[in-house]
């Protein structure tokens, strides 16, 4: 069996067993009641307001972990948990999103290339699993349709590993700014710092299983070079 194969397999089983782990940490750490009895909009708000940040707005969004920083609409999108919960979970999503806003703020290198990046894969990511799928059954008669897609899935890739970055110094942001603005007391630190850990390992497995999928279908190119 293909290396590559083994490796996206077992990618996706550690990501199916981090993701239930992610979600046992959150619902853990939302039965935590801050001492602050701060909801995640509050400290959203204040985050934002201590870094000087008065154009983005905080809002709440439908669903469960879909929070996210839209920096085309510059709007923190807080999951209706977190929005209005009083928690060590709500307070790590909600400072996390808020590092993503500092860093669109302060002209972050890593987001600014990530960002960037976004309009090409949009418009690429309709046509790669197609070229990508086709390619392999076209291998014998030319290699064009499977290069160009396995070019494109490239890019995905690195999109995955300049996100990891990105991910990693909003949460390094979000931990600094709660424990000095005393938004946490020590243990409920280390319960947002915690959550944050296993959000972040989500990621970092996505990034890998995007690596391993690439030099799956690479090496089909590479055997067809060495018949």
């Amino acid at each position: 069996m293909n290396p590559a194969y083994i490796i996206v397999i077992i990618t996706m089983i550690a990501s199916w067993l981090i993701q239930r782990r992610l979600q046992s940490k959150f619902e853990r750490y939302s039965q935590v009641g801050l001492q602050s009895n701060l909801s995640g909009k509050q400290i959203a708000e204040l985050m934002l307001a201590d870094h000087g940040i008065n154009d983005v707005r905080v809002i709440s969004t439908p669903g469960r972990l879909t929070d996210h920083y839209n920096p085309a609409d510059k709007t923190v999108n807080l999951s209706e948990a977190v929005y209005a919960d009083r928690s060590a979970a709500a307070a790590a999503v909600a400072a996390h999103e808020c590092g993503h806003a500092v860093q669109h703020a302060t002209a972050y290198a890593a987001l600014q290339f990530r960002s960037a990046m976004v309009p090409a894969l949009s418009a690429v990511s309709k046509f790669m699993p197609i070229l990508l799928f086709a390619g392999v059954f076209m291998l014998n008669s030319t290699p064009l349709p499977l290069t160009i897609g396995v070019g494109l899935f490239a890019l995905t890739t690195l999109f995955s590993f300049v996100t990891l970055p990105v991910e990693f110094d909003a949460s390094k942001r979000a931990l600094a700014w709660i424990d000095r603005r005393g938004i946490v007391t020590t243990q409920e630190h280390a319960m947002a710092k915690d959550a944050l850990k296993w959000a972040a390992l989500t990621y970092v497995v996505a990034a890998l299983g995007s690596l391993a999928t690439l030099l799956y279908y690479a090496s089909f190119l590479m055997g067809r070079r060495r018949d």
